[in-house]
């Protein structure tokens, strides 16, 4: 029986990188069903021509950076029997769908693969036939032959519809950025979803970044309270463990409050090129 895939992706601006997207799946060995972009407080786009039917979704949400209740207005709007979660700095391999529909089971999170395209790399002539030269390896995840729900992440995943159902979505009380991605893996650990690992890759395209992300500084904050408050335990600890060193917040086993907001020179800082 056939299953049909849909590819979801999440926008806020990056213009260029959702092309290259795009362009990727159309140069996929089997090509999908649709593509659903959910456009995060932005108007629909003029797109590439594909050979494959998209539906832009304009979500307007009260936050800026809605990727939780973003993701869920995705599944909604999807068709397919099979949901793939690609960021929209990633472009799938060319058998990225191949190796889903080969690989995917009900009752998992299937998680794909990442390697990391370097600066300029997407502008170099052809580049999107040279993705693997062009990269490196995930450094937390590469090698691991089992996956933790711990270390799920969002960037690049599928699962199927009656599962993301039955998980309940993502929790749309995390808003902004951070620990929604583990929030959502947990819930499905006590579902009794479990984690599997798929050779589907994709190629990050690369973006400055900030280390630690002080830009989204207030969304971890509030939201390592939401996902302690439901877990009792501190998502995020590399972030908040800089944080408290930057003398940004006060952190124990069972508390955390903001001392003081990072200064634009200390974010300004943290920005990596």
């Amino acid at each position: 029986m056939k299953v049909n895939v849909s590819i979801l992706t999440l926008v806020k601006g990056r213009t260029k990188a959702l092309e290259n997207l795009i362009n990727g799946l159309s140069d996929n060995q089997i090509l999908p069903d649709e593509l659903i972009i959910v456009l995060m407080n932005e108007s629909v786009r003029k797109l590439p021509p594909t050979a494959f039917p998209v539906k832009q979704v304009s979500f307007q949400h009260h936050h800026k950076l809605p990727l939780a209740a973003a993701r869920n207005v995705a599944a909604a709007n999807a068709r397919g029997d099979l949901l793939i979660f690609l960021d929209t700095d990633c472009i799938p391999a060319p058998d990225l769908i191949v190796e889903y529909l080969s690989g995917a089971q009900h009752g998992m999170l299937n998680n794909g693969e990442v390697r990391y395209l370097g600066k300029g790399a997407v502008d170099q002539p052809d580049f999107i036939r040279h993705m693997e030269g062009l990269s490196s390896v995930d450094p937390v995840r590469s090698g691991l032959k089992e996956l933790p729900h711990e270390l799920f992440w969002s960037l690049n995943f599928a699962c199927f519809k009656s599962d993301f159902k039955y998980i309940g979505g993502f929790d749309e009380s995390f808003t902004g950025y951070g620990a929604e991605d583990t929030d959502f893996a947990f819930t499905a650990r006590t579902r009794a979803i479990g984690m599997k690992l798929i050779p589907a890759m994709a190629y990050h395209q690369y973006h400055e970044q900030f280390s630690p992300p002080l830009n989204h500084f207030e969304d971890v904050i509030k939201n390592a309270k939401v996902f302690f408050d439901k877990w009792q335990k501190w998502p995020m600890e590399g972030w908040l463990s800089a944080f408290e060193a930057m003398g940004l917040i006060k952190w124990s086993s069972s508390s955390l409050s903001i001392l003081k907001l990072p200064s634009a020179i200390e974010v300004a800082k943290s920005l990596k090129t």
